[in-house]
């Protein structure tokens, strides 16, 4: 359906160009045609509220209402800011560490609803360009001072099509102008457009449009059933070993997120910390993005990093025993990187040091190893969130399933709801993760981690920052994953959820997004 969609808009871009002969071999001054899926308004630095992704831990920033149309006045060569949201589905989120919902306070939103006021005062600015193109395209700017912070710019042709932008730079007062003879008001920080150079047709910071309400209803909840993997030996047939440790993606090929570093330690009986009680402290350096730490088969503790710095560091006391003991690490990428100097060469996984303190030998360094090699998790390889692959393994059911624990897949099955309200999952009650329907991969889940930083006050005046009109503070960066209906069928839909760290599958429920006027 997309691929259908993208041919379409592809074909038609392509024949529009033809059509004016502006191709080289037809004598244009076009050698190459690249065919984006958005515009930018990076100038002015518009943050959240022209282009940029949703980051797992960051506050999203509100696009201001008014924002957009003052940058899209103020520069009149810039086309839109992204429009329309979208969903970073599978495992198609760039990154590190960005979500799963590529919608950022869009005038359409990732479901396809109106975001109101926006969308509507956004419309109102076109209509307004519109009107306006006779005389924007056929002439260059004439600017006129009408006061201290105020100015006028006015297209004017030959043949008396005319169009004005009454501009206030003041940032905190109302100003009274006087253009061509007539009084206009201006609010702070605004720009009113005048298509034939009297009547106000459009102010930035005038909204005429009526707010929505959007509500998320719960359409049902889900009964589980669910199935524990565990940790790999270092002996799995899908594994391989190595001396040291191992660059991650050279060895994944990204195929997956996961990568087990595993590695056997010998304890002797006479070691001072089984008599003592004062275990070792084992210290794993990454490149990142998230790690997770077993040993002898129990998760012994996590450890992520940042957007600011994927790195990331883990330090804890490890309880060893008497002979071999088995140290497994999980490394988890959060996305691959797809922007900035020489990102291909970025690194991630176990770099180390990885060392084990408190021993009665001093500290061991096991960077150096013989480590054990697994790519993907066990669920993965058996395809356990396929319709085919979820009956190779027996699933424990009710009272039986077991919920906060870590590597754990839980699947059900349901019945799609009426009507064509959009959908999405609630997941507030899960760790991290995946999440299939029918096979198809809605996304990474990380409910768990919050968004940190300050909320701050919005206002509409003065230049639009990232750190400006912050929300979420707090909360969990994303809770609702979106369910496309068209990967539905009507009844026996297939859910699987796979976290990494544990989570409370009884709390995800089904809903159903809906907007009405406040």
């Amino acid at each position: 359906m997309l691929k259908a969609a993208m041919q379409k808009f592809t074909e038609k871009t392509v024949n529009m160009i033809k059509a004016e002969n502006l191709f080289e071999p037809q004598g244009g001054p076009i050698i190459l045609a690249q065919i984006e899926n958005e515009y930018e308004l990076v100038e002015y630095g518009l943050g959240n509220a022209g282009k940029a992704y949703a980051k797992w831990s960051a506050n999203m920033a509100v696009g201001l209402k008014t924002e957009v149309p003052w940058v899209m006045c103020k520069q009149r060569d810039a086309l839109d800011p992204i429009f329309h949201g979208g969903t970073n589905f599978g495992r198609t989120a760039g990154g590190p560490f960005i979500a799963t919902s590529y919608d950022y306070d869009a005038p359409v939103d990732e479901y396809g609803l109106t975001r109101e006021p926006k969308y509507s005062h956004l419309r109102d600015l076109h209509t307004a360009i519109r009107l306006s193109e006779p005389a924007l395209v056929s002439a260059n700017p004439v600017r006129t001072s009408l006061g201290k912070n105020q100015e006028a710019h006015v297209f004017a042709t030959k043949s008396g099509a005319c169009a004005a932008f009454l501009a206030n730079y003041d940032p905190q007062y109302f100003a009274n102008v006087t253009f061509r003879k007539r009084r206009y008001g201006l609010p702070p920080w605004s720009i009113s457009i005048l298509p034939h150079c009297q009547e106000e047709t459009f102010n930035t910071a005038k909204v005429r449009a009526a707010s929505l309400n959007v509500k998320m209803e719960t359409v049902n909840k889900f009964s589980w059933q669910s199935y524990t993997e565990g940790v790999p030996s270092t002996h799995d047939k899908n594994s391989f070993v190595a001396h040291g440790l191992l660059e991650q993606l050279n060895v994944t090929r990204d195929v997956s997120d996961y990568l087990w570093y595993t590695t056997d330690v010998s304890i002797r009986a006479d070691e001072e910390f089984l008599k003592n009680g004062k275990f070792p402290i084992l210290k794993v350096s990454s490149a990142g993005h998230a790690l997770q730490v077993f040993i002898n088969g129990q998760l012994s503790g996590t450890a992520y990093g940042s957007l600011a710095n994927p790195k990331l560091t883990f330090s804890g006391k490890v309880t060893l025993k008497a002979g071999i003991n088995k140290i497994s690490l999980l490394s988890v990428a959060v996305g691959l990187p797809n922007v900035g100097l020489h990102f291909e060469k970025w690194n991630t996984g176990v770099l180390g040091p990885v060392t084990l303190e408190g021993l009665s030998a001093n500290t061991w360094d096991l960077s150096r190893w013989k480590w054990s090699y697994k790519t993907g998790v066990e669920g993965e390889m058996l395809s356990l969130y396929s319709f085919t692959g979820s009956s190779s393994v027996k699933w424990a059911k009710g009272s039986a399933s077991p919920k906060k624990q870590a590597l754990t897949w839980y699947k059900t099955t349901f019945d799609a709801s009426e009507g064509k309200d959009p959908l999405a999952l609630d997941m507030s009650s899960m760790g991290k993760g995946q999440i299939w329907i029918n096979g198809q991969s809605i996304g990474r889940h990380w409910p768990a981690r919050k968004a940190s930083g300050g909320c701050s006050r919005c206002s509409y005046t003065g230049t639009f920052h990232e750190n400006k009109c912050l929300r979420s503070c707090g909360e969990a960066t994303q809770k609702w994953y979106h369910v496309p209906r068209s990967w539905l069928q009507p009844k026996g839909n297939l859910l699987v959820v796979f976290d990494e760290q544990g989570g409370d599958p009884t709390g995800i429920s089904l809903v159903r997004r809906t907007t009405q006027n406040k």
